[in-house]
């Protein structure tokens, strides 16, 4: 996982041309508190609609989530949903250019009645679609690959969204994966569920859930998804439509990975609380697309879109997952049981979460040598003006500098990990210089922390935690709750403190 984070760490942008099935989804919501009178049918009491992009569309908005530039290609109507689809992703920055229109089918629309039943959570009760299933005309289709032939040189990877609706036609997906085969770029599929999966030939990799797979191969997937069993299902894949790999999303069993001549890999899923399923699939390729735009290795990638769809799952509807809450996401995968250890790039990413909900961020900084009650209710109190606390401590080195060489008494493991087992401290951080001033630049906290005993301007950072509206609070210590103090009970001649005051001021001063 460690790769992975690294690689996530230093994402950079790319441009994602999606070819398939556009839709407008149609959110109905209102009460569904009685039955008719009539029938025994509950009866939707209509309090608001929402327009939102959905389908392909949806594919669009979860790259541009995972920072892509997207081009969006496939068929509307010309009708009011197809100009509410343009307009909602235009306005998310979307390239709608390649969409053509073809009059004589409507666009896609899945309406669907969501009830609220005594103020409890929304409930999807019914859905109602407007479609046409009837395949593109030649027209049309030479129309959509000659844009599609003009945009492929500037795109980095591309996306076939197949739901079956009649875009997505052998011969214009045998023309897009050959095109860009021929260039270059990688296209990446999530198939509808049919019994031959010729038309995808070629791909670099297909995403099939389980009923897709069965559908397509007329084999069965284990219930455990034991990698032994699916592999055999996968491997036939591979053969039959020449992919590099396979990947098999295996719901609660997360995925298998399946690639030319390698041996099968299974990547768990996280035990979440499922909410709607709806859209994770669509979530699970831009999230594999993007981590292959990224040149992160194919086990890798698949963790990064497992880690994405199974975000999706935890809210209600289609709603796309920003890459800063899928690294976010990884970072607590792979630190689940390690402490609260952190470094400057993973703090990055908490603080920007934290920030984005509206929460506060604190800082607080010292050597946090021998702790003892003072040091505790310092904490607390730093966590009770926000959010997020982050403590961040000196190295050894810079510790013995400060206060002498006879400390620190306890050296910097022994340190983190005591701060780390504190309620109220949600992030520890090393800092290698002499004050935070750096970090404090960098991750700008809401409010930085600091004991009563020093000064203002004693407390590094201060000044510039208030250049951009941030607070500066400093916490009453109590005089006899003190490191040396503790020390001194304790008969410890390391109580004394042996650094010279020059020495001290750097590590005391707001520069």
């Amino acid at each position: 996982m460690d790769s992975l984070l690294e690689h996530v760490a230093h994402w950079k942008p790319f441009t994602a041309l999606v070819v398939g099935d556009f839709m407008l989804d149609q959110l109905v919501y209102g009460d569904a508190e009685r039955l008719s009178a009539d029938a025994p049918v509950p009866i939707l009491h209509v309090s608001s609609r929402e327009d939102r992009p959905g389908g392909s569309a949806n594919v669009c908005l979860d790259l541009v989530a995972l920072k892509a530039n997207v081009i969006a290609m496939g068929v509307t109507g010309h009708d009011d949903a197809a100009r509410a689809l343009h307009e909602s992703l235009a306005s998310q920055g979307v390239d709608v250019s390649g969409l053509v229109v073809d009059p004589s089918r409507p666009t896609t629309v899945k309406q669907n009645l969501i009830g609220m039943a005594q103020a409890r959570h929304p409930q999807k009760m019914f859905r109602v679609d407007y479609e046409s299933r009837e395949p593109l005309s030649p027209q049309v289709v030479a129309e959509l690959l000659a844009k599609f032939e003009k945009a492929l040189p500037a795109v980095d990877v591309v996306c076939i969204e197949d739901y079956d609706k009649g875009v997505c036609t052998p011969e214009l997906c045998q023309r897009v994966i050959r095109a860009a085969r021929r260039a270059g770029k990688p296209v990446f599929v999530d198939p509808a569920r049919l019994a031959d999966y010729a038309k995808y030939r070629g791909a670099a990799a297909i995403t099939p859930n389980r009923t897709e797979a069965e559908s397509a191969t007329g084999l069965r997937t284990h219930g455990e998804a034991a990698p032994a069993h699916n592999r055999a299902l996968a491997e036939k894949l591979l053969r039959e439509c020449d992919l590099d790999a396979v990947v098999l999303t295996l719901d609660r069993h997360g995925a298998l990975l399946q690639e030319r001549a390698g041996e099968p890999i299974a990547v768990p899923t996280i035990a979440r609380q499922v909410y709607d399923v709806t859209g994770a699939g669509d979530m699970f390729l831009a999230g594999l697309a993007a981590a292959r735009a990224n040149a992160i290795a194919w086990a890798d990638a698949v963790r990064f879109a497992n880690a994405a769809a199974g975000l999706e799952v935890e809210v209600f509807g289609v709603q796309p997952i920003p890459l800063e809450k899928v690294h976010l996401s990884l970072i607590s995968i792979a630190r689940a049981g390690g402490g609260k250890l952190r470094t400057m790039r993973e703090l990055l990413v908490e603080v920007a979460d934290v920030k984005r909900r509206g929460g506060k961020v604190v800082f607080t900084n010292g050597c946090f040598d021998v702790l003892h009650a003072g040091h505790v209710a310092l904490l607390d109190f730093a966590r009770a003006q926000g959010d997020f606390l982050i403590v961040a401590t000196n190295t050894d080195e810079k510790v013995r500098e400060y206060k002498g060489p006879n400390r620190p008494v306890n050296v910097l493991k022994d340190r983190v990990t005591v701060l780390s087992g504190i309620a109220s401290v949600d992030a520890v951080m090393v800092f290698e210089e002499d004050t935070p001033i750096e970090s404090i630049d960098r991750l700008r906290p809401d409010v930085l922390v600091k004991g009563s005993e020093y000064s203002e301007a004693e407390i590094p950072g201060a000044a510039m935690v208030k250049t951009y509206g941030g607070q500066v609070v400093r916490f009453a210590m109590q005089r006899t709750l003190s490191t040396t103090d503790v020390l001194r009970r304790s008969g410890d001649p390391r109580h004394a403190v042996e650094a010279r005051a020059d020495t001290k001021s750097r590590f005391v001063e707001d520069k």
